[in-house]
């Protein structure tokens, strides 16, 4: 009777005798789950360790065998964390999920002297999520969303639902998919992984085409959405002769050029202050208009 007793406790020790590598399914059950829930259970004493937790869930049962090491991991995964959905959260998360395999293996084994120390999980966690949630922010939301929105935007502008919907299912299959790849990334390459990411040449190659495109989209979007012109005209041996006129045969759009680049040279020279060049643009203009120049 002792001896089935005995049996019981240490079965309900246990959650799953599988300490199996961690698969592809794993991790992209576990993106998925962090990538759904980021946002929801946002807390401002955790922000979204909750939701990062949450994508660790399955992971961490599978690899963890004992009650009370599984319990420990999911207290040291609800301490404060914060980043970039993304480039972060994904990377963070194929990494964290690297260290915790390794940590539990040797756990398993009644290794314990030699199992990733918790702070070291920890402290990785901490130590990157800044960094990648710039990159992140800068990439997705200061780019891509962009980019997305300014080949959309004249269908949106001719009245056609397509053109607010496609931006926006685009940029979430794209930042799913890529984020994706992040999570498998950092598990495979582990804390070298954001070397890959800062460094490596096909991110490299992927962060430049994304500038060279946003630079293209940036002045078509200009071109076509930033309209300066002058009313200035005069008169020479009786024929009219009309500035606008002449401006358009020999370099159209030159005037909304000068705009944007006059902008940008705000903008380079003083920081991204958009509210002053907002005043300056109405002062300008309003002195440019009421001297019939515009």
């Amino acid at each position: 009777m002792e001896d089935v007793k005995a049996k019981s406790s240490a079965n309900s020790a246990e959650i799953d005798d599988s300490s199996k590598k961690i698969t592809k399914k794993d991790l992209l059950l576990g993106w998925f789950r962090w990538w759904y829930a980021n946002e929801i259970p946002h807390t401002f004493d955790r922000m979204l360790a909750p939701s990062f937790l949450f994508g660790l869930m399955p992971i961490l049962r599978k690899i963890y065998k004992k009650n009370e090491d599984l319990k420990e991991a999911y207290k040291r995964h609800l301490l404060f964390y914060n980043t970039q959905a993304v480039w972060g959260g994904g990377t963070i998360l194929g990494i964290t999920a690297s260290l915790e395999e390794e940590r539990a293996k040797k756990l398993n084994e009644g290794k314990i002297e030699e199992a990733v120390d918790p702070e070291i999980i920890n402290s990785t966690k901490v130590g990157l999520m800044g960094p990648l949630a710039g990159i992140g922010d800068a990439i997705d939301s200061g780019t891509v969303q962009y980019i997305l929105i300014g080949i959309f935007l004249p269908w949106a502008k001719a009245g056609s639902a397509l053109g607010a919907l496609l931006p926006w299912i685009l940029f979430v299959a794209l930042t799913f998919t890529y984020g994706y790849y992040f999570t498998e990334l950092g598990y495979r390459l582990g804390r070298s992984a954001v070397v890959e990411i800062v460094s490596g040449a096909r991110i490299r190659k992927i962060i430049d085409g994304l500038s060279v495109l946003g630079t293209f989209m940036m002045g078509i979007l200009a071109a076509s959405y930033v309209t300066v012109n002058t009313s200035l005209k005069w008169t020479l041996s009786g024929k009219q002769f009309v500035l606008q006129d002449i401006l358009d045969k020999v370099l159209p759009g030159l005037l909304p050029l000068l705009t944007v680049m006059l902008v940008y040279w705000y903008f380079s020279r003083k920081g991204l202050k958009i509210v002053k060049v907002l005043l300056w643009l109405i002062v300008i203009f309003a002195v440019l208009g009421f001297t019939g120049l515009l």
